[in-house]
């Protein structure tokens, strides 16, 4: 009777770890896991049997760091703790977490891993201030087109009254460069602006945008270059406005082949994504259009501005692309959102299936 009243004991103790939230390990004298609660094998995408016996850096990318927190609280005998780590498991790639994470003794040879996933806030905070920038982008934007147009149209016409005038062909040439520079800086006004009026939605295959787009880059795109798809075929329709949401994807496909350079892989992918939110508001489905490639990535004093207008990376750029596809997409209720590192960039297109529209 014993013997099955500690193994009842153990079972509920087991159960009530593995209630909790907060990933639990526990790291042998050798830095071997002993054991793991559920949300520690959610987490690391592997499960007791296979994580027993072997190292944190067997079972994540980049886990020196992880280690090194470990290795502190077993030299100092106090708890460390470190937040925003950032946590990949080897066994799923494509998905990343940032971590809040405390190591302490749990006796003299065993240390106690706390990690929580705090993905989900840090994803709230960064897409409410991304819809609040946004705001203020559309504001400055309307402010300064208006601004700019009024006297780029005085200019044009007086450039047009003065060739009039002109007695000759090549004095005449300099009034039309005039017209022609007063011409494309109205059109970049305009770009700045983008596509005017309110979405003409209706239910459209993300596949079927997403392939008019693929045979567009691939026609574009140099040999060097190599367009991938991955698609979730399960993925239903979404209710966009076809020609906005297109753009959108051809923004972001022409930005990642112009960031290639000539060499290298862009993959196409599509997902469903299940209770993900965008900004605060939380959807039960959402689709996930991805576009990464493993160029150079974006360069960090860019991270933050990246989808300002006029920001870009390139001698030759109008850095306009990016700007006009996240406005294109939060009419939709959507955000663009992403995430970039030497030999690895990944935007990712957020739409919602219930058609919630922000603008």
């Amino acid at each position: 009777m014993a013997r099955e009243a500690i193994a009842l004991a153990d079972e509920a103790h087991g159960a009530l770890l593995d209630s909790l939230a907060t990933a639990l390990l526990i790291l042998g004298p050798r830095g071997d896991i002993e054991y793991l609660n559920a949300a520690a094998q959610t987490l690391i995408a592997v499960g007791i049997n296979q994580a027993r016996g072997r190292r944190l850096v067997e079972l994540l990318r980049d886990a020196e760091p992880l280690q090194a927190i470990v290795e502190r609280a077993r030299d100092g005998g106090e708890p460390i703790a470190h937040r925003q780590l950032r946590v990949v498991p080897v066994a799923r790639a494509d998905s990343q977490f940032v971590v809040d994470c405390t190591a302490s003794m749990l006796d003299a040879e065993r240390v106690l891993l706390e990690i929580s996933d705090t993905t989900r806030q840090q994803r709230i905070s960064r897409d409410t201030a991304l819809l609040t920038q946004l705001d203020g982008n559309r504001l400055m934007v309307r402010q300064l087109a208006h601004e700019i147009k009024n006297p780029l149209g005085g200019l044009r016409g007086a450039a047009q009254l003065l060739e009039r005038e002109l007695p000759s062909e090549p004095l005449k040439e300099y009034t039309r460069l005039i017209i022609r520079e007063a011409d494309r800086l109205r059109a970049l006004v305009d770009n700045l602006l983008g596509p005017g009026g309110v979405p003409h939605k209706a239910d459209v295959n993300p596949h079927e945008m997403l392939q008019h787009v693929f045979q567009l880059l691939r026609n574009e795109a140099p040999a060097g270059v190599q367009i991938v798809r991955d698609y979730d075929p399960s993925l239903p329709s979404v209710h966009v406005d076809r020609d906005q949401i297109i753009q959108a994807m051809l923004n972001l496909g022409r930005n990642a082949v112009q960031a290639l350079d000539g060499h290298g892989r862009l993959t196409l992918r599509t997902r469903a994504i299940v209770n993900a939110t965008i900004g605060a508001r939380r959807h039960r489905v959402v689709a996930s259009i991805q576009f990464e490639d493993d160029g150079p990535g974006v360069p960090p004093e860019l991270a933050d501005t990246i989808f300002y207008p006029l920001v870009t990376s390139r001698a030759d750029g109008t850095g306009l692309g990016l700007a006009v596809a996240q406005d294109l997409v939060t009419r939709h209720g959507g955000l663009i959102e992403f995430d970039s590192r030497r030999g690895y960039t990944l935007f990712t297109l957020l739409l919602p299936f219930d058609g919630v529209s922000n603008g």
